[in-house]
């Protein structure tokens, strides 16, 4: 079984704006309830295993849709659900007792979302999330997808035209969404799009030389627009944010780190309406960034901004 190679994106600065208490870190915890965080897309586990190295009291419930990361858990403080976070409730817990029985529904102490994907989903899924491997074109967040799940092989097959443009210009903001549109069209009339290399070669005829040539790989944006649609991760991130504010107990915080300018708006969006209903403060009124140190020691970190929110 592969360990994770998964590198967290701004660890400290996210598990040190939650704001756990001192006396967790300490583990002096016999005057406190156990801290719970709620880490919504645990991923490699990178910061739940970390929080809990520093705060050893604490209990993580952790949530992701992809079944194959619960190879990560191997600490009995964490308790796992093969969920999207669009599915956060007050039902979560231990076992079969929800927390909710024993705190209310505001149960969280904290809540992380880490968003976009982990370098264990690019390199060993097997599921085309990277243009750089040869896989099947399914791009779906779900080990073993059913038959009636929408995959990114269904999307270039049999979307039309414009929609396919839409797509990719609306969730990639790839300025050669139309061309590559047709491309595709054009292709799939001669024989199906089945892998990630058959996409990435009707991407290579459809964009000009120079934008081959660019800093950014010429299948960056249309690879991440159908990511977006296939798991609809605009949508679930809205529903993921409502409800999660909705589990946070007052004086907990949210931190969300986005990798995209599209998540970031909606993150964005979101803490500013809280913030003027007068439901939460911003911790930081600018996103937070990776120093120059973790962008050279991890590159896919290079895009990531966190936001900080507080229940109030």
């Amino acid at each position: 079984m592969r360990e994770s190679i998964h590198k967290t994106v701004l660890l400290n600065e996210t598990i040190e704006g939650l704001g756990l208490s001192r006396s967790q870190a300490l583990g002096n915890s016999k005057s406190l309830a156990s801290e719970i965080v709620l880490d919504a897309t645990f991923g490699g586990g990178g910061h739940s295993k970390e929080i809990l190295k520093r705060y050893p009291d604490v209990k993580i419930i952790a949530l992701d849709q992809d079944e194959s990361v619960s190879k990560n858990l191997k600490d009995p403080r964490i308790f796992f659900y093969n969920l999207n976070f669009r599915n956060i409730s007050p039902k979560l817990g231990i076992g079969e007792i929800p927390y909710a029985q024993l705190r209310g529904e505001e149960q969280f102490d904290a809540i992380i979302f880490d968003l976009g994907l982990s370098s264990d989903q690019l390199e060993n899924s097997g599921r085309g999330f990277s243009f750089m491997k040869n896989e099947p074109l399914l791009m779906t967040m779900k080990k073993n997808p059913l038959p009636e799940d929408l995959t990114a092989r269904d999307i270039v097959n049999t979307w039309g035209e414009k929609n396919l443009a839409d797509i990719i210009y609306g969730y990639g903001e790839e300025r050669f969404s139309r061309k590559i549109a047709k491309g595709i069209a054009e292709a799939r009339k001669k024989q199906k799009i089945e892998t990630t290399f058959d996409l990435v070669k009707i991407i290579d005829s459809s964009v000009p030389g120079s934008y081959r040539r660019g800093r950014i790989h010429y299948a960056t944006k249309t690879f991440q627009a159908l990511r977006i649609a296939v798991n609809d991760e605009l949508g679930a991130l809205q529903i993921g944010l409502e409800k999660g504010l909705k589990v946070l107990k007052k004086g907990g915080r949210i931190a969300v780190i986005s990798f995209h300018s599209l998540e970031d708006r909606i993150v964005k969006r979101f803490y500013k309406e809280k913030e003027k209903e007068g439901e939460v403060i911003l911790i930081n009124k600018k996103p937070i960034i990776p120093r120059e140190i973790e962008i050279k020691n991890n590159p896919r970190s290079r895009s990531a901004k966190l936001r900080i929110l507080e229940k109030i």
